[in-house]
């Protein structure tokens, strides 16, 4: 199959098979995570996904609402020319690569690392972080209003690539596989996982960046491509993953972090600062386990 082709397909691809992509993948990491889990967690499974599932349905709900306008952004930056993937005669392979680095960079790497960095972004991105048992479904809980930031920097990132839609639909296809691969609560062979961290966001990378506390919440932040984090010092390597805990240190009350109403309600409460450990001496430990 060539790329033309590929391209052509994802410019009007179905429905039902990005909906099957969605469910498909969950269906196979769940499996997965009986048979060679990272972690045994000791909680009711089916009922921990019904909650991140409904999260889901909100995502879907306002993506079909803002869909028209990702598709307008593409279809009047291509028929203008308009975007970086404009300025140069590339071959069609190099054209596709820069148009899905530029949107994992613009609509996932830099808003992730904005909504870190904002404190109003944060508290509305904090509901993925409040969960202290990722798995596969940890990457469908998203409140309605960070799904919102999400879509509109997409759809910003489509008019400085100049991004098809058919590359827009690719990217949206990988994004939602490797929210999977990243949560999936999977054992993966550390050296595996090692190199291929170096290209892609791998499962123990991204599980660095659930852990409980700063500064290690703060690292890891990319979604497909590794580049990210290595180009501007927000990758972090930690050699032993099974020390890692899972959650957000400002809120640790299950019936805060396992209520859809208080998880909703979370962006309209006070600012809860993180209380992680920021001193020098655990700076210093981090450094030592990621060679920095």
């Amino acid at each position: 199959m060539s790329l033309e082709s590929v391209l052509l397909f994802f410019e009007d691809i179905p429905t039902s098979y990005r909906t099957g992509l969605l469910i498909g993948g969950i269906f196979i990491f769940w499996v997965m995570e009986g048979v060679i889990p990272l972690f045994e967690f000791d909680y009711k499974k089916v009922k921990h996904a019904g909650l991140n599932l409904t999260f889901t349905v909100f995502t879907a709900i306002i993506g079909f609402g803002l869909a028209g306008v990702l598709f307008a952004a593409s279809v009047w930056a291509t028929s203008n020319e308009f975007g970086l993937l404009f300025l140069f005669d590339l071959p069609l392979w190099l054209h596709v690569l820069l148009g899905l680095m530029i949107l994992d960079f613009i609509g996932a790497y830099f808003i992730h690392w904005l909504q870190h960095k904002v404190r109003w972004m944060w508290k509305f991105h904090v509901i993925h972080h409040s969960d202290t048992t990722v798995d596969v479904t940890t990457g469908l809980r998203h409140h309605p209003g960070e799904t919102v930031f999400r879509i509109l920097f997409t759809i910003l990132a489509v008019l400085i690539a100049g991004a098809s839609i058919g590359i827009v639909m690719l990217y949206q296809s990988l994004s939602v596989l490797f929210a999977h691969i990243t949560h999936a609560n999977i054992s993966m062979p550390r050296r595996l996982d090692y190199w291929l961290s170096w290209v892609f966001i791998t499962p123990n990378m991204h599980k660095v960046h659930h852990h409980f506390e700063q500064p290690l919440t703060d690292t890891n932040y990319g979604n497909i491509f590794a580049i990210w984090d290595r180009i501007f010092g927000t990758y972090v390597k930690v050699e032993d993953i099974s020390t890692l805990r899972y959650g957000i240190d400002t809120h640790t009350d299950p019936h805060e972090t396992e209520r859809l109403s208080n998880l909703l309600q979370i962006p309209f409460q006070p600012y809860r600062p993180p209380r992680g450990k920021a001193n020098s001496e655990h700076g210093d430990k981090e450094n030592e386990q990621t060679g920095a």
